[in-house]
């Protein structure tokens, strides 16, 4: 097996813990591993926005890849190296579909999301926590309709989220979306549905940054606890589940470390990387 050159780290649920904070343990492994001159790359559905600085500020992060996959970002120069978005057509066509039901929706357009106010100022109604109400207050913009604003700006679309209160009502939406070609349905939380263009996976965007960036893929490893981390297991190198994860991911990985309450990013990485075992 080669020397890991490249680290990529889905956030919530894996780095960062469940008060969403990243530790000084695994703070220390990462600052560790850049030392030895590996990238870091948070790989996320999360805007670059959405990152906190903390993490996009440690030593060896210079790339994120963000909203699943539809995008990767240099961070350094403020430049978007890949993108794979939702056309402005199929965009329309989602959001008539899904502005039936009494859901909250939102899309990424141009690394920000944009929302309307009856959304922001209802949150809980939806399910979500106040952790990541705070989030989605930062890394979203407000327009009056969503709807109108696409179709006004004719805007290819990142990623759509959806927002759930009843679980069931989060089946029967996938069900129904099913009838559309052409994207790809993950979910990251409990309380949400992911909309992104089928070629928009973080497996797909590891494969490709590492082209970019000359490594093949014994060279690669991926953390990841839910179902959108499903293709990172599939095309890094060495793919690692959290023990809090899903259980097929975790039948699908090549490690299972602890959970992110544990430091099992930190676990890990000292077991494969920094030879403390």
């Amino acid at each position: 097996m080669n020397e890991i050159k490249m680290i990529c780290l889905d956030l919530d649920g894996t780095l960062l813990n469940s008060q969403k904070q990243i530790s000084e343990r695994n703070l220390q492994a990462l600052r560790e591993c850049a030392a030895r001159g590996i990238e870091i790359v948070p790989a996320t559905g999360r805007i670059a926005d959405g990152i906190p600085l903390q993490i996009k500020k440690l030593p060896g992060v210079r790339y994120g890849i963000t909203t699943n996959g539809a995008a990767i970002v240099n961070f350094e120069e403020g430049k978007v190296l890949d993108q794979r978005k939702i056309d402005y057509e199929k965009a329309i066509e989602l959001l008539t579909f899904i502005a039936q039901y009494p859901i909250m929706y939102d899309p990424y357009i141009n690394g920000r999301g944009i929302t309307e106010r009856r959304f922001l100022e209802n949150m809980e109604a939806y399910g979500i926590p106040k952790e990541i109400q705070e989030l989605i207050h930062t890394t979203r913009d407000l327009v009056p309709n969503i709807i109108e604003y696409v179709k006004e700006h004719r805007c290819s679309v990142e990623k759509i989220n959806l927002f759930f209160q009843d679980p069931e009502a989060k089946k029967q939406m996938r069900k129904d979306l099913e009838k559309f070609s052409d994207i790809i349905i993950t979910s990251a939380m409990p309380y949400n549905l992911e909309i992104n263009h089928p070629e928009a996976t973080k497996g797909q965007a590891i494969v490709r940054l590492a082209s970019l960036l000359g490594l093949k893929k014994n060279e690669t490893m991926a953390f990841g606890d839910g179902e959108n981390d499903f293709s990172m297991m599939e095309e890094a190198g060495i793919g690692v589940a959290m023990a809090n994860g899903m259980e097929g991911l975790k039948a699908a990985a090549d490690y299972v470390t602890v959970s992110n309450d544990e430091d099992g990013v930190w676990a890990a990485i000292n077991y494969f990387i920094l030879g403390q075992r």
